[in-house]
């Protein structure tokens, strides 16, 4: 029984990673390519973890005691993918849009939306020189 869940956990990673690439292939701009590549790879390397995490604890309940630190190490990985791909495509999507790189097919932006009421007119500045 324990096979078929591990085996179902590795197809579902590698399902959701190929998706991923697939995704990178495919999807016009940068913004929709990190959307494929954060989303679809953390949900792909969650199943992959969750597969070593549970083949682990597995083992390790049938005596060998090695495999323990195997689980803890790929809960250690885990978790770190969590915090750091959605900081990451953060921080690249925010470069990207700062940089002047526009979404291809947007229908709202907020952001800049934002940035542009932000930002003060060519006549406010020459009020406040």
């Amino acid at each position: 029984m324990m096979e078929w869940v591990l085996y179902a956990c590795l197809a579902i990673g590698l399902l959701f990673n190929f998706l991923a690439v697939v995704g990178l292939l495919r999807f016009p701009d940068v913004y929709t390519r990190l959307h494929a590549g954060t989303k679809c790879a953390t949900f792909g390397s969650i199943f992959l973890s969750l597969a070593v995490i549970l083949y682990g604890l597995w083992r390790f309940y049938d005596g060998n005691e090695a495999m323990a630190a195997l689980s803890v190490h790929a809960f250690i990985a885990l978790v770190a993918l969590l915090l750091t791909n959605p900081t990451g495509a953060h921080a690249i999507a925010r470069a990207a849009h700062r940089s002047g790189v526009v979404p291809l097919q947007a229908v709202v932006d907020d952001l800049e939306e934002h940035n542009q009421q932000s930002m003060p007119t060519s006549q406010e500045e020459k009020n406040v020189e």
